[in-house]
């Protein structure tokens, strides 16, 4: 079971999400790809860290993600990654160009053989303002394609507004 989980910064998506998992009975894994650079993103970090029950396992993976995921995802467990937009700023950001792209097409061709239940938190990007830099501009558009993309292969995707769920796609619904 994938799941996608977006929303605009502080929507409620990572609280959803991590409700998600608590209440999915399996063991939790937090994928976390984060990585701090200041002492505002070590706040944002801590403020996430301090959510979570301590008993869920943590693994800091800032740009290998579907290696990450292919080792951890079986029956029992439900994976949290949080979140695809750090992960694509990380990616983006790399020095070597064609690490973005591998990286890319690896989470999605793997994303149908993983098993138990996999929950992915990104911000939705794309409803605001066209950004005037080229860098910004290429990470609207490459989250977005990411988006268009998990959310064709996904079992079940949200929109978190105001920490209120919209739900624009389950096929669980049948299950």
């Amino acid at each position: 079971m994938i799941e996608l989980i977006l929303g605009g910064a502080r929507s409620g998506k990572s609280k959803l999400a991590e409700k998600k998992a608590a209440e999915s009975g399996l063991e939790v894994i937090y994928i976390a790809t984060a990585t701090v650079h200041d002492g505002e993103m070590a706040d944002r970090v801590e403020h996430h860290r301090a959510q979570r029950p301590d008993h869920w396992a943590v693994i800091e993976e800032p740009l290998l993600l579907a290696k990450t995921l292919k080792e951890q995802a079986n029956d029992n467990r439900c994976l949290l990654v949080d979140c695809l937009t750090l992960w694509m700023t990380n990616l983006l950001c790399h020095e070597n160009p064609d690490v973005f792209h591998e990286q890319r097409a690896e989470l999605l061709s793997c994303l149908k053989a993983l098993k138990g239940q996999v929950i992915f938190v990104s911000n939705e990007v794309g409803m605001g303002i066209v950004p005037m830099g080229e860098l910004t501009r290429k990470f609207c558009d490459e989250t977005g394609r990411l988006h268009q993309n998990l959310a064709e292969q996904a079992d079940r995707v949200v929109l978190t507004v105001a920490g209120l769920p919209h739900v624009l796609k389950d096929e669980t619904a049948a299950l």
